[in-house]
């Protein structure tokens, strides 16, 4: 797939991103002075003892597991202020900041540009200029090293290096750069940011060689850089090549422009789908860390949110789409940081909570941080939430249920106990006899206490629940997969059954455990439909089911970027693939407002796709993008029942398509081609055992297939 742009880049919104998941660069284009603004993924604010001095300071402020106590019992008797107020001093400064790095500027003589065209497939930035009456090419790639440019056409050439960092020394096109030790995010104006001392240091080089072209390659190292390790052992090709989706026809070329602004709700859906795993591929390779909230592109000391890990929603779903459409590659770096919380979150799981096992919870960083954020003013609506890890641990899950090999399976034991074990000792035996989560907040919501009050704390809110059930299951699962003998499985078999149900209050899933109003009906996050998507634990057709649709009912189809595409997501599990394309096409709108102001959160500025395709609150969150091709894939294929289902949300009218290379649960892969109501199945084994048998529903009928190999199975939907 190929996309177009007609001109050059006049902002960083309009720019083209390219990526090797540790070199990131955003390409403007143009003929005269031109830039490409260049991003490294190992270049974080902050140092490795940050996170082990920012818990010191919190118990020396007086939390810890007797605070604790004090603040169970003033929630379970009603007194929320007291509580909030106690539990504030369980906060610690914030997590930090992924950082801006280089530009790099190259003067050419002025000309005309003829527009750039972007290679989903290669990864390559194409533009043609005509100057002095002939033709310039120049393209722009990231190798596995480098980040590449290359001009062809008699052309002289100058190139300059510049930061946006604290610059160290220089030597021509050699640059050494001081990274900041601390820098904190936009919603703490009150610190200055950045702060410089003895931290990390990154050195840049820019190569130049010249013969029949110019070929320009800049590469980067960071002190920071060992702490990941992983070699990327798949080329941009490759991975590209696993997987695509196409819903009806494609042109050779994508005119964006005319894509943003016509009406093809299916080859919307085909770009975003491929361009999202464009992103993933780009932005996550492993030997560097995970896709963050902009990917692995920023430009701003200061982004939004630090351009950091949000993990109540944001970080999970950059990853929802890894395994199902072939990128579990991708997947690696987000098992990498797992493995650092599980480390770091033990500390504080310990010392804060009393606890084994490990925690995390509303943000992390490329150092594992996994305390509490808030500087003790913190709202505990966003600023304490126990479940970032047990959240966050699903994908150790996915990893192995979609591979279900035995380094798979050995790779998720540990982090899914660890996770288990804390979630066992935060547990406490309620006034009626469950076992409940307190303090418990839905993240980021409020509901009115009976004076009318806006309140965040209460206990076993309905997404708490279903994430520790999520952790047991798959915990009890992995240790009969490997024939495990462990006492702790004892200790989470008798929790299991002392949760508390899902609440149902007037036909409708409940977020919290008792039946309060809503400060806000229209909310942008679905804590509560968690259960829905991505864990499975609800399914269309059921009472709970249902119950999800009225939810979602009164949620209402308004959004952002990665709020529409959680709906989406909900909406095919659901089966309602009306509702998928309505939300699609609100999300797919081109944002025609302040692209340089973040939006309020009251939906009065909610925007959708940006010029280069990304999409916007604003500011640009990433997550959208990667939200919309897990979301397409679910309209596709679902497995999550233990059930090849396919199509099981296909808008009318998409009444031709193709999907190669989907991933389903159990070490298959599917291919799906339909062209008026006929569909063909195609189903591989990748790993797993020699021969099974798999059950495929096309539009309700049921066929039970034998998979050693490639098997096909026909059938005929109504579209």
């Amino acid at each position: 797939m190929r996309l177009h742009w007609p001109s050059a880049a006049a902002e960083w919104t309009e720019a083209l991103p390219v990526g090797n998941g540790r070199l990131g660069a955003m390409v403007f284009g143009g003929a005269g002075r031109s830039r490409v603004q260049v991003n490294d993924a190992t270049a974080w604010s902050g140092t490795a003892v940050g996170p082990a001095k920012a818990l010191a300071d919190v118990l020396a402020s007086g939390a810890g597991p007797e605070r604790l106590a004090e603040v169970r019992s003033a929630i379970f008797g009603g007194d929320l202020d007291r509580a909030t107020g106690l539990l504030m001093s369980f906060e610690g400064p914030y997590s930090q900041t992924f950082l801006p790095y280089v530009d790099l500027w190259i003067t050419l003589p002025e000309g005309e540009s003829h527009g750039r065209t972007l290679d989903l497939g290669t990864g390559v930035v194409t533009e043609r200029l005509t100057i002095d009456g002939s033709e310039v090419v120049r393209r722009v790639w990231t190798s596995e090293t480098a980040l590449c440019v290359e001009i062809t056409g008699a052309v002289p050439l100058d190139v300059e290096l510049t930061t946006p960092l604290r610059e160290v020394s220089r030597d021509g096109l050699f640059l050494v750069v001081d990274i900041p030790v601390d820098s904190a995010p936009k919603h703490e104006p009150q610190v200055e940011a950045p702060v410089y001392g003895a931290g990390e240091r990154g050195t840049v080089s820019v190569k130049i060689e010249n013969g029949d072209r110019w070929l320009l390659t800049l590469t980067s190292s960071t002190t920071t850089e060992s702490l990941w390790s992983g070699q990327r052992h798949g080329d941009h090709r490759t991975l590209m090549d696993a997987c695509d989706v196409r819903f009806g026809e494609l042109p050779d070329v994508i005119d964006v422009p005319e894509l943003l602004s016509g009406k093809d709700d299916q080859l919307i859906a085909s770009v975003l789908f491929a361009y999202g795993r464009y992103l993933l591929v780009s932005s996550s390779r492993p030997g560097a860390p995970p896709a963050n909230l902009q990917g692995i592109w920023n430009a701003e000391l200061r982004p939004a949110w630090s351009s950091n890990y949000t993990i109540n929603i944001n970080t999970q779903m950059n990853y929802w789409a890894a395994e199902v459409t072939g990128l579990a590659e991708c997947h690696e770096p987000l098992l990498q940081l797992l493995d650092k919380l599980a480390v770091t979150g033990a500390d504080v799981a310990r010392s804060l909570y009393g606890a084994r096992g490990w925690v995390a919870h509303h943000n992390t960083d490329a150092w594992g941080w996994s305390l509490p954020v808030g500087m003790g003013h913190g709202a505990p609506s966003w600023a304490i939430w126990q479940m970032g890890g047990a959240w966050l641990v699903q994908h150790a899950w996915d990893h192995y249920d979609f591979a279900r090999t035995w380094s798979s399976l050995e790779r998720a034991w540990p982090l899914l106990r660890g996770c288990a074990e804390f979630c066992l000792d935060w547990l406490v035996e309620g006034p009626d006899g469950y076992l409940d989560t307190c303090p418990s907040t839905s993240p980021e919501n409020w509901f009115l206490d009976e004076d009318g009050t806006p309140q965040a704390l209460s206990w076993s809110v309905t997404m708490d629940v279903a994430l520790i059930r999520a952790v047991f299951e798959r915990t009890l699962a992995l240790a009969l997969a490997s024939g495990r003998a462990d006492p702790l499985l004892a200790e989470i078999s008798a929790a299991l059954p002392r949760l508390r149900p899902v609440p149902v209050f007037g036909g409708r899933l409940g977020e919290w455990a008792e039946d309060v109003p809503e400060e806000d009906s229209t909310h942008r996050h679905l804590s509560h439909l968690v259960s829905v998507y991505p864990l499975g634990q609800i399914v269309a057709g059921t009472p709970l089911g249902d119950a999800a649709v009225a939810s979602m009912n009164r949620r209402g189809n308004g959004a952002m970027g990665w709020s529409w595409a959680w709906k989406m997501a909900l909406r095919a599990r659901l089966g309602d693939g009306e509702t998928v394309r309505s939300l699609l096409s609100e999300a797919s709108q081109a944002f025609t407002g302040d692209r340089h102001r973040d939006a309020p959160f009251d939906g009065s500025e909610w925007g959708g796709l940006l010029p280069n395709l990304f999409s916007t609150h604003p500011p640009f969150q990433i997550d959208g993008n990667y939200g919309f091709t897990a979301a397409l894939a679910e309209v596709v294929v679902q497995s999550h029942t233990g059930v090849i289902d396919v199509l099981p949300a296909l808008p009318t009218g998409w009444s031709r398509g193709s999907a190669r290379g989907l991933r389903c649960r159990g070490g298959l892969a599917v291919d799906v081609t339909w062209h008026d109501g006929e569909v063909l199945v195609r189903l591989r084994r990748l790993s797993g055992d020699a021969a099974e048998i798999v059950p495929v529903s096309i539009n309700g009928e049921v066929t039970e297939v034998v998979v050693s190999d490639v098997v096909d199975v026909r059938g005929r939907i109504s579209c």
